[in-house]
């Protein structure tokens, strides 16, 4: 017989403030996958050491977080979703002194990955926590604020980041993270309420390699895919590896018990196609984000500074509608307005491949605002029919599976954006050299050419998302 344990909740807890520590903690958590990239460049001449090596910083700290969200999930249902959240703060705040400390390249890796553990913990328990301690007339505008600080983070990032190791060197962007990681920790263990299920179950350990080594070997390749191209042997072999991997994992998890990952929740029409709306969600959006910097810096040659200024118009919008979807989705159907957000989304990119060289500034403002507002238009109410859609004791797995889609959709994303944008640079240079065109005429082409190709794809992935989003049905009941 299964024991459920519900402790009682901390008088002195508020739902504001439930949410605001939930925020850092998914905030921090998201930044930190964006705010390094920047700083490569001064990393690699620091450790005198090539670009594919330094690479791995990122890849460390994406491969793990990846591989472990739904472990993490998993963990929380059994031992309690704030004691994972606490601990994964103190570990991604050690994790950022240690990178913050590292003497060479070999330990920032190892130590990158560590952080990654912590950062993996904070964004599986976030809206586990947000949708056990809120009534669900009030989810959808709850988690909207957590979709909010995972948008902006993403965004601000590169910003950020390039700001601080300019004026204060790359430790800086590790530094930044302890003072604000402590006082969150201390927070977060007086705010969060005690209030957990707890069933008596044992943890699916076999489940829980398999699941990390086939992730690993998926998300390796497929991150390596647009540098190495997809013909190269070893992901060829890695990427088969994964495959077998995730299909033994499949058979061992439907023979145990009780298994890291439950696969009757994907029978839920709601939670498998939500889900699936949110990674190609994540990989059209990634589109934007790999290719339009390289659009305004290298084909308009705008300063950086410029270029990041224009591209704050995306997280703008979804600051301003987040909120109104997640309080529109607390009473209204929730497919409905995902899917108007997907054709927001659609719309934008089909509008991004119509640009040129010599484009006005206000239309690419005002088309990467229309992608935004299709951003805000979706993810909160996905989100928040994803997880009243699931089993109380298995929301911190719904929590992490929603972390996980949002990780694998950006790293698929930036790898078919990357591989389509080569692939079709390469074509129009063969045919437009044919054709007698050089120069800077040359160069305008192909890369605008890529860039209509690329974005047009990106535009129809946002559509079939709109088809998932329609046929998931909709929530009538709660679990809560």
């Amino acid at each position: 017989m299964e024991k459920i344990k519900v402790d009682d909740e901390p008088k002195k807890s508020s739902i504001a403030q439930i949410i605001v520590v939930v925020s850092i903690g998914t905030f921090m958590s998201a930044l930190d996958s964006s705010i390094v990239n920047i700083s490569l460049p001064n990393i690699s001449s620091y450790f005198n050491i090539s670009l594919i090596t330094v690479e791995w910083i990122v890849l460390s700290y994406l491969i793990v977080i990846s591989s472990l969200l739904l472990m993490f999930g998993r963990l929380g249902d059994l031992y309690g979703h704030k004691k994972v959240y606490v601990i994964g703060f103190a570990i991604f705040t050690v994790g950022s002194l240690l990178c913050a400390l590292s003497p060479n390249i070999i330990l920032l890796i190892i130590f990158r990955a560590f952080q990654a553990i912590g950062a993996g913990m904070l964004m599986s328990m976030g809206p586990a926590i947000i949708t056990i301690n809120t009534h669900p007339k009030n989810r959808g505008k709850s988690l909207g604020i957590i979709a909010i600080s995972v948008s902006v983070a993403l965004s601000i990032g590169p910003v950020l980041g390039g700001l601080l190791t300019t004026y204060f060197g790359w430790r800086s962007i590790f530094y930044i993270n302890i003072p604000i990681g402590i006082a969150a920790f201390i927070w977060a263990l007086k705010a969060l309420p005690a209030k957990e299920i707890k069933i008596t179950k044992t943890f699916d350990y076999a489940g829980a390699i398999l699941l990390f080594l086939s992730l690993s070997a998926i998300i390796f390749p497929v991150s390596m895919i647009d540098k190495w191209g997809f013909k190269n042997p070893l992901l060829l072999s890695c990427f088969f590896a994964g495959i077998v991997l995730m299909v033994l994992f499949i058979i061992v998890e439907n023979k145990i018990k009780h298994p890291m990952l439950d696969f009757s929740l994907f029978k839920n029409r709601l939670f498998s196609m939500g889900n699936l709306s949110l990674l190609l969600n994540f990989m059209a959006q990634f589109t934007v984000t790999l290719i339009v910097p390289f659009y305004l810096i290298q084909l308009r040659n705008m300063p950086a500074s410029e270029a990041g200024l224009i591209l704050i118009a995306n997280p703008l919008a979804v600051m301003i509608v987040t909120p109104i979807s997640g309080y529109l989705s607390d009473r209204f159907d929730t497919r409905y307005i995902s899917s108007a957000g997907m054709i927001l989304i659609s719309t934008g990119l089909f509008m991004l491949s119509t640009l040129n060289e010599s484009s006005g500034i206000i239309l690419i403002i005002l088309y990467a605002a229309i992608i935004g507002l299709g951003i805000g238009m979706f993810q909160t109410p996905n989100n928040s029919a994803i997880m009243g859609a699931v089993p109380v004791d298995r929301r911190g797995t719904a929590s992490s599976m929603l972390a996980t889609m949002r990780n694998i959709g950006m790293v698929f994303g930036v790898a078919l954006s990357g591989t389509l944008f080569t692939y079709r640079q390469n074509y129009l240079n063969k045919v437009l050299t044919l054709k007698g065109i050089s120069g800077i005429d040359l160069n305008n082409q192909v890369f605008t050419g890529a860039m209509k190709f690329t974005f047009i794809i990106g535009g129809l992935l946002a559509i079939v998302a709109v088809i998932t989003s329609l046929i998931r049905g909709s929530l009538f009941v709660d679990n809560k």
